[in-house]
């Protein structure tokens, strides 16, 4: 329940133009195989407030790799990699595994935040 309002907060928040949020290659890739219609359109919808679009390049698969090797899983690490080549000051996950995962990498090139984490400390 505390993350489904996490999630309004953070959506209303992108509405409002309050936060920046960063559509991807692969954040559209993965909305495509969502097998639930309503959830993909929702999803489609919030995607497309997004200030920028990240599009596949050479650099987010070579970072993907680095990050892979440091124990990152594949689509995570290709998430963590568009986030980086965006410039993103943060990388909010549900994934409390990855966030710490995250944070233990030393090269790593955005602030890692669970939902929560982040709406508590840098929205309120």
């Amino acid at each position: 329940m505390m993350e489904s309002l996490g999630v309004v907060t953070i959506m209303a928040l992108i509405g409002r133009k309050q936060i920046d949020s960063i559509n991807s290659f692969v954040l559209d890739y993965e909305n495509r195989k969502n097998p639930k219609p309503e959830n993909r359109s929702f999803i489609g919808n919030l995607l497309a407030e997004s200030s920028e679009f990240v599009h596949r390049n050479d650099n987010i698969a070579r970072r993907a790799f680095e990050l892979e090797k440091n124990g990152i899983m594949g689509m995570d690490a290709l998430h963590v990699a568009c986030a980086e080549e965006a410039g993103a000051d943060y990388f909010v996950s549900c994934d409390d595994v990855l966030v710490r995962r995250l944070n233990k990498i030393e090269d790593i090139k955005v602030q890692a935040k669970g939902l929560l984490e982040f709406i508590s400390r840098e929205v309120f």
